[in-house]
């Protein structure tokens, strides 16, 4: 499903991007002070298998891994994503439960 594994954090748009069947998912975000929120998941009409979305949050989720930041998920898509993948909920700023 994806044809391009490489994500790309568009920091003068502040989105992650990812490439799908000629089209760009996005996940929209706001950083500061060491978090980042994620503030919108926008994956094309014609994906409509769930399983990509998976795929995309996990490399979004390991990107920020990587940089050493917190996660708030404001978004209902992405928060229900980390209730359903308990390891990222370690990822959460203290104080922040989903």
């Amino acid at each position: 499903m994806i044809d391009a594994v490489e994500l790309i954090d568009n920091d003068f748009l502040r989105q992650f991007e990812l490439k799908v069947e000629g089209q760009l998912a996005k996940i929209e975000y706001s950083l500061q002070d060491r978090k980042i929120f994620l503030t919108k998941l926008i994956v094309p009409d014609n994906i409509s298998d769930t399983s990509f979305t998976e795929e995309f949050l996990k490399l979004v989720m390991r990107n920020i891994q990587e940089r050493n930041i917190s996660v708030v998920p404001t978004s209902p898509e992405i928060a229900k994503f980390i209730r359903r993948n308990r390891r990222y909920k370690s990822m959460l700023p203290v104080g922040i439960r989903i």
